[in-house]
């Protein structure tokens, strides 16, 4: 074959998605399964099998390759939360319902003899940047993914950080706020617990309880009016708000944007990055979220560092770069 091909999966706790991805970057096929529906590691990693058997059998019809050999595939990527490069095992991941410390790289070489490559997702996503998008050329970058959690992987000199214990890089449980909200991880003031998709809720609420609705929202697109209730309200209606110039969302906004700055310029005392890339779907906001993240950044940054690292937003596509991501990790056994 001309072209190599890799596995890619991204191991959600409500879906776990798989894609057979060509060295250009391109997702040839991909699939689902419901994460949610399994208990136990075995029959979970052997549905995941039974789709990448029959994607490689349909091969890659667009480069005229008819099937490809499973031993043919240059390796089988993960990306999943809690995973631990060093060992292969997801370790006790609070949002999947297969608990305990899970050795998917000893479960999947029962069925294969390629190399299979473990992190966390957020590492996956850095590397999927690092080799098929926005840092190609960058040796020091930081990525920061918002969603329900915040997740950060660090590369330095072109290697992903993984540190003494294969979990290092954890940015969103840097405390932010000492004695601050209570975060998912059981201490308080973390970053996640102030920028994450939760974390935003959290303070749109607590503006709306402090401040009252603005009278105008009952009246205008694109606010959250009086009557939606706290519970639900999610994030994209933040967003959406702050777009269309509800006070309390671009309020909520500038506050997630200034505390999130601070965190990417101390961030870049310790790794001095060429970029910090962002992604994920509160960054899709833009301009109320990236205008005050850039202001407080400048204004927070170390001296020496000024004019030496840009904030930027992820290159790759947000429905591909968890599986881009996770096949990128096979270069990490492979070119060594």
């Amino acid at each position: 074959m001309q072209n190599s091909y890799a596995i890619g999966i991204d191991v959600g706790g409500t879906n776990t998605d798989i894609g057979l991805v060509r060295d250009d970057s391109k997702i040839v096929s991909r699939s689902s399964i419901p994460t949610g529906n399994y208990s136990l590691l075995e029959p979970y990693v052997a549905d995941i099998m039974e789709q990448i058997s029959a994607m490689v059998a349909q091969g890659d019809p667009e480069k005229g390759v008819k099937s490809i050999g499973l031993n043919e595939l240059t390796g089988i990527g993960i990306g999943a939360p809690n995973g631990n490069f060093y060992t292969g095992c997801v370790e006790w991941a609070p949002n999947l319902t297969i608990k305990g410390l899970l050795n998917f790289e000893e479960e999947f070489h029962k069925y294969v003899s390629i190399p299979v490559v473990l992190s966390n997702d957020a590492n996956a996503a850095a590397y999927g940047e690092y080799v098929y998008g926005g840092a190609k050329w960058m040796d020091h970058f930081i990525m920061i993914t918002l969603g329900t959690g915040v997740g950060s992987g660090i590369v330095v000199d072109g290697r992903l950080v993984h540190g003494s214990t294969g979990t290092a890089g954890e940015l969103g449980h840097n405390i932010l706020i000492p004695d601050g909200r209570r975060c998912s991880c059981g201490r308080k003031g973390c970053l996640e617990a102030y920028t994450s998709a939760r974390g935003i809720v959290q303070t749109y609420t607590e503006l709306r309880k402090e401040k009252g609705v603005p009278a105008e929202a009952a009246h205008m697109a694109g606010w959250i009016a009086p009557a939606i209730e706290d519970k639900d309200i999610t994030c994209k209606m933040i967003g959406d708000a702050a777009n269309a110039g509800d006070p309390l969302a671009v309020e909520t906004y500038r506050k997630v944007g200034e505390w999130l700055g601070l965190a990417c310029a101390n961030a870049c005392t310790f790794s001095a990055p060429q970029a910090i890339f962002l992604m994920g779907g509160p960054t899709k906001v833009g301009d109320p979220l990236l205008i005050p993240l850039k202001e407080s950044f400048e204004a927070n940054l170390l001296n020496i560092y000024k004019g030496k690292c840009e904030i930027r937003m992820s290159q790759l596509a947000a429905n591909e770069v968890a599986i881009l991501g996770a096949a990128a990790l096979i270069r990490l056994k492979t070119t060594k």
